[in-house]
């Protein structure tokens, strides 16, 4: 495909700020599949319109997109605006977490993100806007051609964006066999950090348990 990036709109021209840092993280101009891709990320996760973000495969709603900004939060915000990381509640320490839950490497280093990493709004959002993305299609992969309401998807994306276990958890294999039941007692296993429960995932867990439910 060839190399793309939005025409100069009205509508492209606003989030040209977080197009620039995304292609930046990339190291690379966008594919045009990609332009289309982001920007209807930045409609759910920023913007709030009621469409879901298009992946190859399957998309997250817009209420998984609501439930996870809602447990991630964009934490520690400095007076000047700028976005600090905070270690793991769990441990004390590694992964270290900056904007809405993103851990691995900065923008624009190999470096990991640690103590020291500060990022503005544009750049959690736009960290944000690609994650989900990408969390969407390993779900996606996970699952296969299992059937699944939109709901179960989103609870699922959610899980794993917080885990990083949708490959390995007994939650999907109880999903791709249609045991629907057992998949939804399997998100209350998932409420340890560092080896205790918190009370914030036990909620969280809680409320994707609801969402997978409910569909």
């Amino acid at each position: 495909m060839s190399d793309a990036f939005p025409p100069p709109t009205p509508h492209s021209q606003a989030r040209k700020p977080v197009f620039d840092l995304v292609r930046k993280l990339l190291g690379r101009k966008f594919r045009q599949s990609e332009v289309e891709l982001l920007d209807d990320a930045l409609d759910v996760g920023i913007s709030g319109r009621n469409k879901p973000i298009l992946g190859t495969k399957r998309a997250i709603g817009p209420r998984g997109v609501a439930l996870i900004k809602r447990f991630e939060g964009c934490a520690r915000l400095r007076r000047d605006g700028m976005v600090e990381a905070y270690p793991d509640p769990g441990t004390g320490a590694e992964p270290w977490t900056i904007g809405w839950g993103a851990t691995g490497k900065e923008f624009d280093t190999d470096d990991r993100i640690g103590p020291g990493s500060v990022w503005t709004q544009a750049q959690c959002n736009a960290r944000l806007a690609t994650d989900l993305i990408a969390y969407a299609e390993e779900v996606s992969r996970a699952i296969g051609g299992a059937p699944t309401t939109q709901g179960q998807f989103d609870a699922m994306v959610s899980f794993h964006y917080n885990t990083g276990a949708i490959h390995r958890a007994t939650l999907t294999r109880k999903h791709k066999v249609g045991d629907f039941a057992g998949a939804t007692a399997e998100f209350t296993r998932w409420n340890k950090a560092g080896g205790r429960v918190l009370k914030g995932l036990v909620n969280r867990r809680r409320e994707e348990a609801q969402l997978y439910k409910e569909s």
